[in-house]
């Protein structure tokens, strides 16, 4: 029996976005010119990411367009708190606008659907987020550290929501009573490009290689290769989020077997095994971070990790659901979905 097909249509590319090896811009379909000039390419408007900076006023004018062309909107709601963002004041205003006027909603957690359901009085159906690593790296056989326990912390860019700096002590400590780990730092270096905050904290973290147990490694932004290599030559990674929603970054821990100790902020326990921590907008309690690493090393060789077979059958899963999804939007417009041959 052949899947439900449905064709999504490459990204645009504005003419004046510059080619680089992380490239993004801003998705062309968020202009209003733009998406009236292209509206009968489209029998449903998707939008999951990208909106970011978009104003609401334009984000109004977006949806206006889609209604008076008849155009079926399907949102996707992965953050309820922008990481990118310390005041989500913006955001809820976006989403306020963007959720109301959906014909379908999706989230990826029960508790998030509830909030969207509090907050705008919407009901969200619930897919779990797909596989992160790729296929064949996922159920692998994972390299033993009997010798060490490494625990990992990742300060990638330094984004809003991100605060290694508060969480640093506690790791070290903790790390020295367990007595067989290591703690590997990493922080990209376009940190230290800043003249903000940014760098220095970058500069305080770079401080704590003076701790044997400390491996601090600078470097630029890992590629997907890279990423998957560090994830599966740590034990444990510890997410210092102060605020946030739900995480690719889990997602891929849970597809090569890394354990995860996740702040108890945002739905990140709800979306996958993780063990969490008291930590969130101007509120940290120390021990309970300890007790986690404690409790994850203990269990280390029990790590909750995906399979290749359940990741396949999830993927083929939330296929026919999108397409399930796009009917339903469908039929609330005059248009008909075929599938494509």
């Amino acid at each position: 029996m052949g899947e439900p097909a449905f064709f999504r249509l490459p990204d645009p590319r504005p003419v004046d976005a510059e080619e680089t090896e992380n490239r993004w811009w801003p998705p062309r379909w968020l202009e209003p010119r733009w998406l009236t000039e292209h509206i009968d390419t489209f029998d449903v408007f998707h939008l999951h990411f990208g909106f970011d900076a978009v104003e609401p006023a334009r984000l109004a004018a977006i949806v206006g367009i889609l209604r008076a062309h008849d155009k079926p909107f399907v949102l996707t709601v992965h953050d309820l708190h922008n990481p990118h963002f310390a005041n989500n004041s913006m955001h809820l205003a976006q989403l306020g606008i963007l959720v109301t006027a959906a014909d379908e909603v999706i989230t990826l957690t029960h508790a998030a659907a509830a909030e969207i359901t509090a907050r705008w009085n919407t009901p969200a159906t619930v897919l779990p987020h797909p596989h992160v690593a790729p296929l064949d790296l996922i159920g692998q056989v994972r390299a033993g550290h009997e010798r060490e326990f490494v625990i990992g912390i990742h300060a990638k860019s330094l984004r809003a929501n991100l605060d290694p700096l508060a969480v640093m002590d506690v790791v070290v400590c903790t790390a020295a009573e367990l007595g067989n780990a290591r703690v590997q730092l990493d922080i990209d270096d376009e940190v230290f490009a800043h003249r903000d905050q940014r760098g220095a904290i970058g500069a305080a973290l770079t401080a704590y290689n003076r701790f044997r147990s400390v491996d601090v490694r600078v470097h630029r932004r890992f590629d997907d290769t890279e990423l998957w290599r560090y994830l599966k030559g740590i034990d444990v990674s510890v997410l210092p989020y102060r605020f946030g929603t739900h995480s690719g970054w889990l997602e891929a821990c849970y597809d090569l077997g890394t354990a995860v100790v996740a702040p108890d902020c945002g739905y990140y326990s709800d979306q996958k095994p993780c063990t969490t921590y008291e930590f969130g907008i101007d509120r940290f309690e120390p021990d309970t971070l300890a007790q986690a690493l404690r409790d994850v090393h203990a269990a280390r060789s029990r790590t909750p990790a995906a399979s290749r077979s359940e990741r396949e059958r999830e993927r083929t899963m939330l296929s026919r659901r999108h397409y399930e999804i796009y009917e339903r939007a469908l039929s609330r417009s005059s248009r008909i979905l075929t599938e494509a041959r």
